[in-house]
């Protein structure tokens, strides 16, 4: 059932004889959100977009997010279900199978499964953004005939495959390789940290083609299946968060990848990784809304019902001093993540934004959550409740996508390059 079909209706969770915490703690569901509506912005329809993406993900992911991260385990049924909402195509058009929505849309979507389950909306995000939505912008009609329809119903998972042991900040310096041999590339090399890699059947992989030259002008992006001879994934990796979203190492043993699977032109990958990196950038800004949004829901309600001295802990100042704090740097996030997908819907995509999205909100999710867990006191330093999950979760946004440094240096060269512009323009005038 696609997403557009499907009324929007506000979360209603029964109690039937139990506080709000021990419901919580039980199915995993919040009654109370502080999102608010009229604030953020949104259209009457991108409002119910949001609302059915938040009703999807509180009754299918958020009573598992607890069990995912313990097991570490990606629950099977998931990919299925959010292709059937439409979610994993939002930002394909209608005529491809996608719902034909923007890049707020998209960044809504994120954050409403962040909530539920940081680590669920980490793969969506690889999967519906880094593969779908690249594969949307630079595959050929017969590439996409070839690989959409099954990536949109989640039949097939895809992950991005970019960073090497020896290139993650540096990616251009990476030492994959494909040759052309009898008219076929063959690829050797290998790549980590490659989000649903254990479950993935299609990859984007960027390889070295062209020794010669600047290292960005000698790469290029191939479509890659898991059942070409010679690939092999690594073992699963045990990570300190973003657990139940699976990342390995993968590897190529002389691959064989016919012509048909370049990806954008040879020797032009660069522009296909780069463009890609800033939109990745805004859509899983998402992911840092989400777990803002949810350690400030745990809060506000442990807060109420908590008493102490004779009174809820939410009416003594100094803890509504860390309220008051929580609800401004998601707030402030949110209206700046929101103002870039907007610009990028309207075809002003800033690198210097993207980044700037992701910088701000992400340290803003590790003060958070970490508020969160002082609130919650010794409560929130044990498992049974969320707190500790969140953190763990939002570390991942400081160091994945990109580091806070990398994200630094991206904005202040933008505004060299404005100045070097300008400078340059005084001198032939």
């Amino acid at each position: 059932m696609s997403i557009r079909t499907i009324p929007a209706r506000a979360i209603k969770t029964a109690v039937a004889g139990s506080s709000r915490l021990r419901h919580v703690l039980v199915t995993g569901r919040r009654e109370y959100t502080s999102y608010n509506a009229a604030v953020a912005g949104l259209t009457p329809e991108q409002e119910e977009f949001r609302q059915v993406v938040s009703d999807f993900a509180q009754k299918e992911i958020a009573p598992r997010a607890a069990s995912i991260d313990k097991t570490n385990q990606m629950p099977e049924d998931l990919f299925p279900k959010m292709g059937e909402m439409g979610l994993l195509g939002v930002t394909v058009p209608e005529k491809m199978g996608g719902l034909g929505l923007g890049y707020l849309e998209h960044t809504v979507a994120m954050e409403e499964l962040s909530r539920a389950s940081a680590s669920i909306a980490l793969s969506y995000g690889a999967h519906s953004n880094l593969m779908v939505n690249q594969l949307k912008r630079w595959g050929t009609p017969t590439q996409l005939d070839k690989y959409l329809p099954k990536l949109l119903t989640g039949e097939h998972v895809g992950s991005l495959a970019m960073s090497e042991p020896n290139a993650g900040s540096d990616v251009v310096s990476m030492k994959t390789k494909a040759e052309k041999r009898d008219g076929v590339w063959v690829l050797n090399g290998s790549k980590c940290w490659i989000t649903n890699a254990p479950i993935s059947s299609t990859f984007i992989v960027y390889a070295r083609t062209n020794k010669e030259g600047p290292p960005s002008k000698g790469i290029t992006a191939f479509l890659v299946e898991r059942g070409f001879k010679g690939f092999e994934v690594g073992e699963k990796l045990d990570k300190f968060g973003m657990r139940g979203s699976p990342t390995a190492e993968i590897f190529f043993d002389n691959v064989e990848i016919p012509e048909e699977n370049v990806l954008g032109e040879v020797g032009k990958g660069a522009a296909v990784l780069m463009s890609g990196l800033d939109l990745e950038r805004l859509v899983l800004s998402g992911g840092p809304l989400g777990i803002m949004q949810a350690a400030m829901d745990l809060t506000l309600e442990y807060t109420h019902e908590r008493y102490q001295f004779g009174k809820p802990i939410a009416t003594m100042q100094l803890m509504q001093g860390k309220l008051a704090d929580m609800y401004t740097k998601l707030s402030a996030s949110r209206a700046y993540t929101y103002a870039v997908a907007r610009a990028c819907d309207a075809g002003n995509v800033s690198r210097q934004d993207c980044a700037g999205s992701i910088l701000y909100s992400s340290d803003r999710a590790v003060e958070v959550s970490m508020e969160a867990q002082q609130c919650l006191g010794g409560n929130g330093y044990i498992n049974d409740y969320d707190a500790g999950r969140l953190l763990r979760d939002s570390r991942l946004y400081t160091v994945g996508a990109g580091t806070q440094e990398i994200r630094r240096m991206l904005i202040g060269r933008g505004f060299n390059e404005v100045f070097a512009k300008a400078e340059g323009k005084a001198i032939a005038q």
